[in-house]
């Protein structure tokens, strides 16, 4: 059977998603949006990684990051923030965004979500006192909450600005996003609302994915080549597995130096340092997510001894494995 890398690697991340704010916004607007660990503990304790998303229900809108160009959005459209980075969402590039506050954010934590939002211009109104705006824009704002190990290759792949575009196959996401926004405060609504923004996450990937240009690099990029994702696919399917760089090249159909080079231009690592750290990527999974003994946990990924494991663990993850295991997620 064909190995999912993708899947395995998604297994690995445990998400948790909500939706936070259903947002009508008028002709002019622009808010910004802190950096995610500013807002992390409020939203999603304890996770290891918070990422901002916005969909774009109807309407148009922009989402400009530090640095890089401003993205235009049109209806069903995603926007992520896979690195936490401050932004600023508009009516139009250029507009004066409106200043984040923490203490508005506070004030309302314990409101029901989604929480309705208008805000048009300088005016901003939630909860029962939010009246949609003349000629609006709708959005749906939420977080996803990340549980990973330290070496998590696809969270670390993936840009500062992910935008989905809904054309294609992405008008349904559009549709479960609004059916969340409007029914997440019946019964049974949270749980839905929050499994649509996983499902959300997963598809604007696996779409991002697909539209990645011929010349791209990074892990996802290493995935969809014939002769290196041959390789990731074996590495994943098997991590107990001895791999050396003659087997997996021979599993590429390249020679030794040609796998070598083509893998760490593609993956920015040599295949031997990707091993070692998939390796500790499943076995920091392994002692967050079970009770496993870590000499049990060293054999599965690969290693003949607890100590030898041990460390190689301290080693490229910075703590022994028990410290791991105990440290808290965030």
């Amino acid at each position: 059977m064909p190995v999912d890398t993708l899947s395995e690697v998604l297994r690995t991340v445990r998400l948790r998603g909500a939706v936070f704010y259903a947002v009508s916004v008028g002709p002019m607007w622009a808010v910004e949006a802190p950096p995610s660990a500013e807002i992390a503990a409020m939203v999603m304790p304890g996770a290891a990684r918070v990422i901002e998303y916005h969909v774009l229900v109807e309407g148009t809108a922009w989402a400009s990051l530090a640095g890089q160009p401003p993205v235009r959005l049109g209806p069903g459209d995603v926007v992520l923030f896979p690195q936490g980075d401050a932004h600023v969402m508009a009516s139009a590039p250029g507009v004066p965004p409106l200043p984040f506050s923490i203490d508005w954010m506070r004030a309302t934590q314990e409101l029901p979500k989604p929480l309705p939002i208008a805000l048009d211009g300088a005016s901003l109104a939630w909860g029962d006192a939010a009246r949609r705006p003349d000629g609006c824009s709708n959005i749906v704002c939420g977080f996803l909450g990340c549980d990973h190990g330290p070496f998590n290759p696809l969270l670390e792949g993936l840009p500062r600005l992910l935008h989905v575009p809904a054309d294609g196959d992405g008008g349904w996401l559009c549709q479960l996003m609004l059916q969340a926004a409007r029914g997440a405060t019946g019964p049974g609504g949270g749980a839905l609302a929050d499994r649509i923004s996983e499902t959300m996450f997963i598809d604007a990937v696996r779409r991002h994915a697909s539209r990645l240009p011929d010349h791209a690099t990074g892990w996802l990029a290493g995935l969809r080549d014939r002769q290196v994702g041959r390789a990731l696919a074996l590495i994943h399917a098997d991590p107990r597995h001895p791999w050396n760089v003659a087997e997996l090249a021979r599993a590429a159909a390249l020679s030794r130096s040609a796998f070598c080079e083509r893998f760490a231009r593609l993956l920015g690592v040599a295949p031997a340092r990707y091993l070692a750290r998939w390796r500790m990527e499943v076995a920091a999974t392994m002692l967050r997510q079970s009770h496993a003994p870590v000499a049990t946990i060293a054999f599965d990924v690969g290693y003949e001894s607890e100590a030898a494991f041990t460390r190689a663990f301290a080693r490229l993850v910075g703590m022994p494995p028990s410290h791991w295991r105990a440290a808290p997620l965030h």
